[in-house]
C-alpha cells in the first residue's frame, strides 16, 4: 500500500466519522501528524469531542487548520483575542502563521489562555478561524529558548516541507512479511559515555541517543562507522532520552553525514541540547580542538526535531510508536518506550534516570501499557554504591554554608549547569528563606543562569510541589533575589576583588576549566573559604585530585605560563545530590515495573557495575539479564 493510498484511505473514514454540515478540503501528514484542513474551523471547536473520536477510531495524532481564506485578519483577530482571554494571563507576544493557520500566543500564564478543558481555545477559533497555540512566556530571559523561537519561525517554510517528508515515511506502507527486532549497542556497554543504540525490524531503523564521551581522549565516540549504520540516510529517526552531552553530543554529526531524518525529544531536552552542543564547539574552539561539526549543523538538528510531551503515543515508522515517560535525571529527561508492530515487542530504555523524588522532578515512571524488555542504566549499580538520603545531603550542605560564611569565608560549588546546579540553588533558596544561613548573594557563574532560565520556560515537566509553589502560590525559587548572574569577566573579578562572604556555583563540575577556576586560583589559598564538591569527579581530573588531598596545582596563568596555587581552602563532598539512582534504587525500579520485564540489559557503567547489577537483578528476582559489550547484536523478538 502507497502513502497515496493510505491517505485516500484515512480521507474517507474521517469523512465518514464528520457530521454532514462539516466538510473538509485536505488532509495531509506532517511529520507524525495528521493534518486536516478546513473552511469550517468554527465547527471543529463547537464539537470538542468530535477531533479526540476521530483520532481514536483512525488511532492518528490529529490536527486542524484553518484554509487560510476564512480566516479574519491578524489585527482584527489580536483585538478579538485580548478580549476573549483573561488580562490577568499576561499575553506578552503573539505570532500570526498563514501558512499553518496557528496564531502563537506567548503568555505568563498559558493556562488561563488554554481554559478549563480547552475552552478559551475553542472560543478563540470560533471568533476568529485561527488555530490558538500557547507558549510560556519565559520569567527568566532564555537566550536560548528565545533564539530557538525565533529560528524556527524564520525557517517555517523549510520546516513544513521536512515534516511533509517525515509524514510520508512514517506511514508509508508495511512492505516485509517477516516479523523480528534487533538491537545493536554502538556505544555506553560496560563504560559511561558515548551512548548509542540502533533499534531495528525489517521497516524501521532507529538510533536511540547519540553522545560523546567529553574528555576522552580515546573512544569518544560511538561505532557509527559499522555496517549496521550505514547507509546513515536509511536511519527513520533519533530518539533522545536527555539533553547530557554523552547522549546528544553528536547528533548533529549525522547531519553532516547524510542524515535528513527527524529527532524526537521532549521540549526541555530540544532546548537544553541546543545550549550544550554550541558550548560544546566553542569549548573546543578556546581549547585549539577540532570540533566534530560546526554551528550550521545544530541549526540542522534543530529545524529536524519534533518535540513530544509525556504520554504522548506517536508513530515514527510503519511498525514503530513511541511514547516518552519520566526519568527523573535533569529537566525533560525520559524512558522511551517502543511499541513494535501490532502487539509483536515492547522495548523501554531508560537513558539516565532518577528512583526517587528529589527537589526538582518526580521520581521515574515504572508503569508501562506493556513491556518485554528493559535497558536500563548501571552508573551506581556496584553492590557498595548506596548514596546517602537526599535529606541529609541537603542539611551537610547547609551545614558547610553556615560554618563558612559565619567564619567569613566564601563558599565555591563547582557544578554542572543543567540539573544539579538547579537542586542546589532551590536547597540554599530555602536555607537563606528560613534565615539558617546568612543572607548573601549566591553568584550563578558559566552556563548555569542559562540552564536555569530554561527550566522557568518548562515548569510543568518539575515535581508536583515545585509546579504548586510556582502556580499556584506564586513563588519561583529560581527567582529569589540571593540569586546574582555573573554575566561578564568585569563582574567575575569585582566578586573576586570584593572578598565578601558569599556563595559562588560555577562551571565546570570537574574543574576541567570554565569560570570555577578563576575562583579556586583567588579562593584556594584562603583557609576561612571552602570548596564543596556535589558531583562525580572522574579519575585523571583535577576535581578527583583536589578531592584526594593535593595541596598545590598546575595553573596556566594570562601569560600563558604555568603556575602552582596552593589549596588551603576546605575541601568537602557532599554526596547524595546526583541525579542518577543509587544500588539500592536501580533495585527498587526493577522490583516496582510494571508489567514484569522478562529481559534486562544493563548498561552506561562501568564493567564491574553493569555484571554486578544484571547478576544481582537476575539471582534476586528471576528475570532474565545481559550485560553487553559494545558492537553486539541481540535478537529481541
Amino acid at each position: 500500500m502507497t502513502v497515496e493510498d493510505v491517505l485516500n484511505d484515512l480521507k474517507q473514514r474521517i469523512r465518514a466519522q464528520l457530521p454532514k454540515d462539516i466538510t473538509i478540503s485536505d488532509v495531509d501528514f506532517e511529520g507524525p501528524e495528521l493534518v486536516i484542513y478546513t473552511e469550517e474551523p468554527r465547527k471543529f471547536a463547537e464539537n470538542g469531542d468530535l477531533i479526540k473520536s476521530i483520532a481514536k477510531e483512525i488511532r492518528k495524532r490529529l490536527v486542524v487548520r484553518p484554509d487560510p481564506k476564512v480566516l479574519a485578519q491578524p489585527e482584527e483577530a489580536i483585538t478579538s483575542i485580548l478580549k476573549i482571554v483573561p488580562a490577568e494571563s499576561g499575553i506578552t507576544n503573539h505570532y500570526f502563521d498563514t501558512e499553518t493557520g496557528e496564531v502563537v500566543i506567548e503568555a505568563e500564564k498559558p493556562g488561563l489562555v488554554i481554559g478549563r478543558h480547552g475552552e478559551t481555545l475553542r472560543e478563540i477559533t470560533k471568533e476568529v478561524g485561527w488555530t490558538p497555540k500557547v507558549v510560556r512566556t519565559p520569567p527568566m530571559k532564555s537566550t536560548t529558548v528565545n533564539n530557538i523561537r525565533q529560528f524556527m519561525r524564520a525557517n517555517k517554510d523549510d520546516r513544513k516541507a521536512i515534516l511533509r517528508t517525515i509524514g510520508r515515511k512514517i506511514h508509508r506502507g508495511v512492505s516485509s512479511k517477516d516479523k523480528w527486532v534487533r538491537l545493536t549497542t554502538l556505544g555506553a556497554c560496560r563504560e559511561v559515555g558515548r551512548s548509542c543504540f540502533l533499534l531495528s525490524t525489517p521497516e524501521t531503523r532507529v538510533l536511540i541517543d547519540c553522545g560523546v564521551s567529553v574528555g576522552g581522549e580515546d573512544n569518544g565516540t560511538p561505532y557509527l562507522y559499522v555496517p549496521e549504520v550505514h547507509p546513515i540516510n536509511q536511519i527513520d529517526a533519533v530518539i533522545l532520552t536527555h539533553a547530557h552531552l554523552d547522549h546528544i553530543g553528536l547528533v548533529p554529526l549525522l547531519y553532516k553525514y547524510g542524515f535528513e531524518g527527524p529527532v524526537y525529544c521532549t521540549p526541555p531536552t530540544r532546548d537544553l541540547m541546543a545550549l550544550l552542543q554550541l558550548d560544546y564547539i566553542d569549548v573546543a574552539a578556546r581549547e585549539g580542538r577540532k570540533s566534530p561539526y560546526e554551528s550550521a549543523m545544530i541549526r540542522e538538528v534543530l529545524k529536524h526535531t519534533i518535540t513530544l510531551n509525556y504520554g504522548d503515543v506517536t508513530d515514527i515508522g510503519p511498525d514503530m510508536k513511541l511514547t516518552f515517560h519520566n526519568a527523573g535525571h535533569i529537566l525533560g529527561s525520559s524512558i522511551a518506550h517502543f511499541h513494535v508492530g501490532d502487539g509483536l515487542y515492547n522495548i523501554a530504555f531508560t537513558g539516565d534516570f532518577k528512583y526517587e523524588k528529589t527537589r526538582l522532578f518526580d521520581p521515574a515512571s515504572t508503569d508501562f501499557p506493556r513491556i518485554e524488555t528493559v535497558v536500563m542504566e548501571a552508573t551506581y549499580g556496584g553492590s557498595k554504591d548506596i548514596q546517602p538520603q537526599r535529606k541529609d545531603a541537603e542539611r551537610h550542605l547547609q551545614q558547610l554554608a553556615k560554618e563558612t560564611l559565619d567564619n567569613g569565608g566564601s563558599l565555591l560549588i563547582p557544578t554542572f549547569a543543567v540539573g544539579r546546579s538547579q537542586e542546589v540553588m532551590i536547597v540554599l533558596e530555602e536555607a537563606i528563606r528560613r534565615e539558617l544561613i546568612n543572607d548573601v548573594p549566591v553568584y550563578l557563574d558559566g552556563m548555569i543562569y542559562e540552564a536555569t532560565a530554561i527550566h522557568t520556560t518548562h515548569p510543568e515537566y518539575l515535581n508536583n510541589e515545585l509546579r504548586n509553589q510556582i502556580f499556584h502560590k506564586g513563588m519561583n525559587p529560581f527567582l529569589a533575589k540571593c540569586f546574582v548572574q555573573v554575566d561578564s569577566k568585569e563582574k567575575r573579578q569585582q566578586i573576586i576583588d570584593d572578598r565578601k562572604p558569599c556563595i559562588i556555583l560555577a562551571t565546570s563540575g570537574m574543574l576541567n576549566g570554565g569560570p570555577v577556576m578563576e575562583y579556586l586560583k583567588a579562593l584556594g589559598p584562603e583557609e576561612r573559604n571552602t570548596m564543596v564538591f556535589v558531583g562525580y569527579q572522574a579519575e585523571g581530573t583535577l576535581g578527583r585530585r583536589i578531592q584526594k588531598g593535593w595541596k598545590e596545582i598546575p595553573m596556566h596563568s594570562s601569560g600563558g605560563k604555568t603556575e602552582m596555587v596552593k589549596v588551603n581552602m576546605h575541601i568537602e563532598t557532599v554526596d547524595g545530590f546526583s541525579g542518577h539512582s543509587d544500588r539500592l534504587q536501580l533495585m527498587e525500579f526493577v522490583r516496582r515495573l510494571r508489567p514484569r520485564a522478562e529481559h534486562i540489559i544493563t548498561q552506561h557503567g562501568d564493567e564491574k557495575n553493569c555484571m554486578d547489577l544484571a547478576s544481582s537483578i537476575y539471582r534476586k528476582f528471576k528475570v532474565e539479564t545481559r550485560a553487553p559489550m559494545n558492537l553486539e547484536t541481540i535478537r529481541l523478538a
